[in-house]
């Protein structure tokens, strides 16, 4: 998830925690804060290329072992800053669930999230959560400003209350997502003989339209479904692409570990000597967030390309189309 909502949910944990404790309240929530945004420090590591940058973020930091093993350390770190090392035991507690919550809400997304290391290095992604969601984030800001605003006791019940509406949020994405999966399999079953692998995710900041991917033999189908769509029909965009590819440069390192990565949603296509890499999971046909220039013959450094953005045609289309409007998607309309 973005940063603001994980340092949110730190404070909202911290508060949850000790928030009725004696000691300072601005302290112990910015201490939560804190908290809930070390994990995703480890965006400061180089791991060589930008391929690599990408698939070993959220690896050891976001490691259930190795967020218990250090916590401890940084729940006596809290308890100093917040003159209230008498209740070490309650930061102790609250250190280790905001590290744990805050790789619990990253694996909600489809990024992919390492934490069973060094046990295993599998990326988990549930897919059910866009990485920015207003209605997860707001209950639980408004429930740490009105704590840290109003008194301790109405605060403390503000703040819980924040939290469960937040989690709530979270089991309505994961139910929306199994009912839309069930509609989008259904479709593809009858529309694509060939379909291998589908993925359901939720379009940008809501989870009431959803994005399809389907790969097939011949390439891949992008379609969405809105909860408020009159009709379970999907339509689906058919890209076809030189499936060949993957096998011909499947010994390429970038390429191993986008395919090992995306858990097989990515393309490749040829343009000259170069290989054009795509992950077809974050973003939609025409404006991918993780696209990169590949030489297969490691002459070139690979290098990522910059994700096509256009909010003021995006963005109508996205009230539009989450309210059932059917348009065709705005990057594939604009390129015609």
């Amino acid at each position: 998830m973005d940063s603001v909502t994980q340092l949110t949910l730190g404070a909202a944990v911290a508060v949850a925690a000790l928030g009725q404790k004696p000691g300072s309240k601005v302290k112990v929530a910015l201490a939560g804060a804190v908290l809930g945004t070390l994990p995703d420090l480890d965006v400061l590591i180089d791991y060589g290329d930008v391929v690599s940058n990408m698939v070993l973020h959220r690896t050891e930091s976001h490691a259930l072992f190795y967020q218990t093993l250090i916590s401890p350390v940084l729940a006596w770190l809290a308890a100093l800053c917040c003159n209230q090392r008498s209740y070490y035991r309650h930061w102790l507690l609250a250190t280790w669930l905001i590290l744990i919550t805050h790789t619990g809400i990253d694996a909600m997304t489809v990024y992919g999230t390492q934490f069973g290391l060094p046990f295993t290095n599998t990326p988990f992604a549930v897919g059910s959560m866009f990485i920015i969601d207003p209605l997860y984030t707001l209950p639980l800001l408004a429930g740490v400003l009105w704590y840290l605003f109003s008194r301790r006791g109405k605060g403390y019940r503000a703040n819980s209350a924040g939290i469960v509406l937040s989690s709530a949020y979270l089991v309505w994405s994961f139910a929306a997502q199994q009912y839309v999966t069930g509609i989008a399999i259904h479709n593809a079953q009858q529309q694509l003989r060939d379909q291998q692998q589908i993925l359901v995710t939720p379009a940008p900041l809501n989870t009431i339209l959803w994005r399809i991917v389907v790969m097939t033999e011949q390439g891949y189908a992008e379609g969405f479904y809105s909860l408020f769509d009159s009709s379970d029909q999907i339509e689906f965009t058919l890209i076809a692409q030189d499936t060949s590819l993957k096998q011909r440069y499947a010994d390429v390192k970038a390429v191993q570990q986008l395919s090992w990565f995306s858990r097989g949603f990515y393309t490749l296509a040829q343009q000259g000597d170069i290989l054009l890499l795509t992950d077809l999971r974050m973003g939609q046909e025409g404006s991918y967030a993780f696209q990169f220039e590949v030489d297969p013959s490691n002459h070139r450094a690979v290098i990522q390309q910059p994700m096509r953005r256009d909010a003021a045609t995006a963005l109508p289309w996205l009230w539009q189309r989450m309210w059932g409007v059917q348009l065709p998607s705005p990057y594939l309309a604009a390129s015609r």
